[in-house]
């Protein structure tokens, strides 16, 4: 599906999460000013028996989605961003061909953890409210590259 209904203007592919999700995805991102957006198509895999988007494909989005926002709003070295703590609120549903999108902010970032929040949604209509309580885990590589997901250049 993603092959015949283009992403919205600017998302480029995010490769990110590693095996896990290059089946699951793929996901797209893109800066809008110093917001983070990132997103997917939903294709028929994704989907339920009642051929909505699974809510675990979509509780897998957002807790790709809080990390990524905190890399690039989080203003501290990169480090890996284990979950502790992954809060989904659905409000709505997301059919086979809709556009899932989602931003957040980093509410406080600890020595230890840090605290996220974003909203999601399904063809511009909300479809889940998240946040996250992540751990400050090890760094990756050295810590300083900001961009990961190649967006700046």
């Amino acid at each position: 599906m993603t092959d015949t209904v283009p992403v919205p203007d600017g998302f480029k592919p995010a490769r990110i999460g590693g095996a896990f999700m290059a089946l699951n995805g793929p996901l797209y991102a893109r800066l809008q000013g110093d917001r983070l957006q990132l997103g997917f198509r939903v294709e028929a895999r994704h989907t339920n028996p009642l051929n909505i988007c699974h809510g675990g494909m979509l509780a897998t989005f957002a807790d790709m989605l809080l990390p990524c926002v905190a890399i690039y709003q989080g203003g501290t070295e990169r480090r890996f961003l284990p979950t502790i703590s992954l809060q989904v609120d659905y409000l709505g549903s997301a059919a086979p061909g809709a556009w899932v999108q989602g931003e957040g902010e980093v509410l406080r970032t600890t020595r230890n953890m840090v605290f996220v929040q974003g909203l999601v949604s399904a063809d511009a209509v909300p479809a889940m409210r998240v946040s996250g309580i992540f751990k400050q885990g090890a760094l990756i590589s050295d810590g300083s590259d900001r961009d990961p997901l190649k967006l700046l250049g």
